[in-house]
């Protein structure tokens, strides 16, 4: 009877462990009830009936990194190239990832590789390194319609590294060179044409001022001539004002007269007295006679008095 007690407590110690299962969180379990699947438990305490319930999967629901293998791959130009990459997926379906697939993990694996192939063959060299955005969202849409039937969800596809052969590598390096002393060449004669561009500049302002300068010299000095002339003629004409006031005076035309008569008298004498200046009498002698004997009666005339 003993034995019978123990073996009876052994037995509800088994059936009880086989009965009540605790799921973790973010997993899911998939049970088989006779071999047959029965249901997908969720987080947390769940019954089981023993011996005729079996967890046969367990999945974990969380993000999963996969590192896919370095694999060669040609390009449209018929150059290789070697490319890893990491792949980001996540089990969506547990029943269709028990089911599914053999082992979902080396099928998408696979289905990475043949789809990084497919997609670098459809690029040329230069824009495999320019357009990696791309190759990774096609490969997650090549992986991720295939994925589906495996319950398993592409959230993302990154590449590690491309690297191409190593005499790629020397020509990709001489042809950034070269370009950079292209550029380094360019800007060289930028700068000197920038350099022409802003002497020409300056001399021409320069130019301009000198112009600018010299032409407001010049309309100064002629408002200064015509000031000049002005004052000039305003001075002459106020001297004619007052010489024919004068001549209006009693006595005023004698006066005159007297003063052309001496001028004239002394203008002869200056002539007369130039040993080297021949003096020609005109033949109309009367009038400066008789201009220079008016004259002359004038002065006695004044003289009288006296």
């Amino acid at each position: 009877m003993q034995y019978f007690a123990y073996a009876l407590v052994v037995i509800a110690i088994i059936f009880i462990s086989r009965s009540f299962k605790i799921v973790p969180q973010q997993n899911a379990w998939v049970v088989e009830r006779l071999g047959k699947y029965h249901a997908t438990l969720t987080p947390g305490l769940k019954i089981l009936f023993p011996f005729i319930d079996k967890v046969a999967y367990k999945h974990s629901l969380k993000e999963i990194p996969l590192d896919v293998p370095s694999q060669v791959c040609i390009t449209r130009d018929n150059t290789q190239l070697q490319v890893d990459g990491i792949l980001y997926f996540q089990v969506t379906d547990p029943m269709r990832a028990s089911y599914g697939s053999s082992n979902y993990i080396v099928a998408v694996t696979q289905l990475a590789q043949t789809s990084l192939r497919s997609v670098i063959g459809k690029l040329e060299l230069d824009k495999t390194f320019e357009e990696r955005d791309i190759i990774n969202a096609q490969v997650v849409q090549a992986i991720d319609e295939a994925a589906l039937n495996w319950g398993v969800k592409v959230l993302r596809y990154e590449i590690k590294d491309l690297t191409p052969p190593k005499e790629i590598l020397h020509a990709m390096q001489a042809q950034i060179t070269a370009e950079r002393e292209k550029r380094a060449l360019i800007a060289a004669s930028e700068g000197r044409r920038q350099e022409q561009i802003n002497i020409a500049t300056g001399e021409r302002e320069a130019f301009i001022a000198r112009s600018e300068g010299e032409k407001q010299a010049q309309i100064n000095k002629a408002e200064g001539e015509a000031g000049a002339i002005t004052a000039v003629a305003n001075a002459t004409a106020a001297a004619i004002e007052r010489i024919a006031a004068a001549i209006r005076q009693p006595g005023g035309e004698q006066a005159v007269q007297l003063k052309v008569a001496e001028r004239a008298v002394d203008a002869y004498s200056r002539v007369a007295a130039d040993a080297t200046t021949t003096l020609i009498v005109p033949s109309n002698m009367t009038e400066t006679t008789a201009l220079i004997a008016s004259a002359m009666k004038m002065v006695q005339g004044t003289r009288a008095p006296t």
